[in-house]
Formats: C-alpha cells, sequence, structure tokens
C-alpha cells in the first residue's frame, strides 16, 4: 500500500483530544509539554479540561489541533511506522503546518508560534460582523466559483475551500456571502448555509493576516520535509523550502484546493490515506473524492497500533 498522511484543520477540535495518547506515549506528552512551553502558557490544560468555547478561539484552535496531530504521529513513531512511511504529507489549511512539523521541516516550538502568530492575525483581519464563511454543498467547484463571482458586485466573495466533489465553501464580505447563499439555492444546491466562523478565511480580506505571516516565516527555519508536501494552493508536491515559505503565506488568502491535492495523490499511487489528529472530516472528504482510497483515522493509542499492525 502506499500512503499518504493527512492532518486536519480547525473545525476537528474538541476537548480531551489528545490525552490518551499523552498517557500512554512519553514522546506524545513531549509535543504538549513543548507547544506549552513554547507558548508560554497550559494550552494542554486548556485543550484537556477547559471550555470548548475558549479552545475553538482560532488562537487556541490552530496550536491545540497541530499539539494533538504530532502527538498522533508520536505515537505511530513509537509503534514503528516514521513520516518516511509515507509518500506525502498534506494537511487541511493550518494542517499544513502539521503536516511539515511531522515531516521534520519544522520545528514543534517554532510551529506552535506561527500557529498562535497566524490565529491570532487572522481573528484581527477583519472585525467580527464584516465577514462570513458558507458551505454550497451540491455544486461542483466551477459553478461555486462563477456563484461567487456574480455575489460579489463589488465586495469579496471568493471560493476558499473546494473540499470535495458536493461541497465548496466561500467566503467574503457577509452581505457578498449571504447572497452568494441564496444564488446557489437557486443554481440547484441541495444546502447553502452560513458557518459558525469567527472570520472569513482563505480570501483577500485576510491580507493583513498574510503580510503579519509573512513576517513570522521570515524568521523561522524551514528545512526540505523528509517527505513531499502536497501544497493546498498548488495541489501539487514541493520540497523546497523557499517554495514552503512561500505558499505558506499565499495559503492564507488563497483557496485550500483539498479536492484537487487528493486527486494528485491518487494520480501518484496512493491508495491509503491516514488522518492524523482529531476528528474524521478529512476521511469523509477523501471517501467522496476517490473511493479507491482506503481511510484510516488515528487519534488514539489503539488506532495507532491497529495502524501499525496493518502494516505488518
Amino acid at each position: 500500500m502506499s500512503l499518504a498522511f493527512v492532518f486536519p484543520g480547525q473545525g476537528a477540535q474538541v476537548i480531551g483530544m489528545g490525552r490518551d495518547l499523552a498517557a500512554a506515549y512519553p514522546a506524545a506528552q513531549a509535543v504538549f509539554d513543548e507547544v506549552d512551553e513554547a507558548l508560554g502558557e497550559k494550552l494542554s490544560a486548556l485543550v484537556w479540561e477547559g471550555e470548548q468555547d475558549a479552545l475553538t478561539l482560532t488562537q487556541n484552535a490552530q496550536p491545540a489541533l497541530m499539539a494533538t496531530s504530532l502527538a498522533a504521529m508520536r505515537a505511530l513513531e513509537a509503534e514503528g511506522v516514521t513520516p518516511g512511511a509515507a509518500a506525502f504529507v498534506a494537511g487541511h489549511s493550518l494542517g499544513e503546518y502539521s503536516a511539515l512539523a511531522a515531516a521534520g521541516a519544522l520545528g514543534v516550538a517554532d510551529c506552535a508560534r506561527l500557529l498562535r502568530i497566524r490565529g491570532r492575525a487572522m481573528q484581527e483581519a477583519v472585525p467580527v460582523g464584516v465577514g462570513a464563511m458558507a458551505a454550497l454543498l451540491g455544486l461542483d467547484f466551477d459553478t461555486a466559483r462563477a456563484v461567487a463571482e456574480e455575489a460579489a458586485q463589488g465586495e469579496v466573495c471568493q471560493a476558499a475551500n473546494d473540499n470535495d466533489p458536493g461541497q465548496v465553501v466561500v467566503s467574503g464580505h457577509k452581505a457578498a456571502v449571504e447572497r452568494a447563499v441564496e444564488i446557489a439555492k437557486a443554481r440547484g444546491a441541495k444546502r447553502a448555509v452560513l458557518l459558525p466562523v469567527s472570520a472569513p478565511f482563505h480570501c483577500a480580506l485576510m491580507q493583513p493576516a498574510a503580510d503579519a505571516m509573512a513576517a513570522a516565516l521570515a524568521e523561522v527555519e524551514i528545512t526540505a520535509p523528509a517527505v513531499p508536501l502536497v501544497a493546498n494552493v498548488r495541489a501539487r508536491a514541493v520540497t523546497d523550502p523557499a517554495e514552503i515559505r512561500a505558499l505558506l503565506v499565499e495559503q492564507v488568502t488563497g483557496s485550500v484546493r483539498w479536492r484537487e491535492s487528493v486527486q494528485f495523490m491518487g494520480g501518484a499511487g496512493v491508495t491509503g490515506i491516514w488522518e492524523i489528529g482529531a476528528g474524521k472530516a478529512l476521511s469523509g472528504m477523501v471517501r467522496r473524492i476517490d473511493r479507491a482510497i482506503a481511510c484510516r483515522a488515528i487519534a488514539t493509542p489503539a488506532e495507532a497500533q491497529d495502524a501499525a499492525a496493518s502494516l505488518g
């Protein structure tokens, strides 16, 4: 089996995630300790015992999801599965940082600090209530992009996430996104709903956050990953550190091309995708994109052990 390891994005966070991994594997506990130290606070206490509302804040959710993904990766490594067992790594939005840390291109402490900056910058880029995001279900990407362009009417409205063949997320000014919901329904969308998000991610309104990330990333060492990264905004494999740095900046305002990324991996011979970290949202998307790819989610010690055993 040719594998790819993929890492979830915002929305997968849940209180208690990663706690069993940390209890079972010293290397997983060490990830949370390193993140706590890098941020100068006990993020692990919030993740394991805090309030869901506080965990869902973008500045907390992003480093917390990365820590959980890396803890799951360390559990796999303890069971004998290294990142090199995969042909590719990829991540959905913030998951791209988790993927790079898992593949050794970014240090965990640097990754935690970058994601804290990224979370704050994305939250602060647009005043609350000015932007919105909506999921358009049952429309292909080209139709959804046309809907967004028609809805813009001089404001920002972009196709932000091309998640799978029947789910595209649009992002931009609130009034424009609301227009997109109505236009999508008229175009035959099965459903078109506003999402409970705190900011309009992956659109031009995020330019202040992209500028902040350009400055932050310039201060951090990025090395070539142990395995190629399938980048969100290119939907192809990259290994060059300078290109990775530029794409992480572009990703803040650019579309997450997840459907095309999975198609790229399938076309390159990937037959199994392991979702490493919280939730199973990416596995669901992968199944809708390419039913020939077998999916496995790894978020507990038992799942790490079963996954390792499956490789014999």
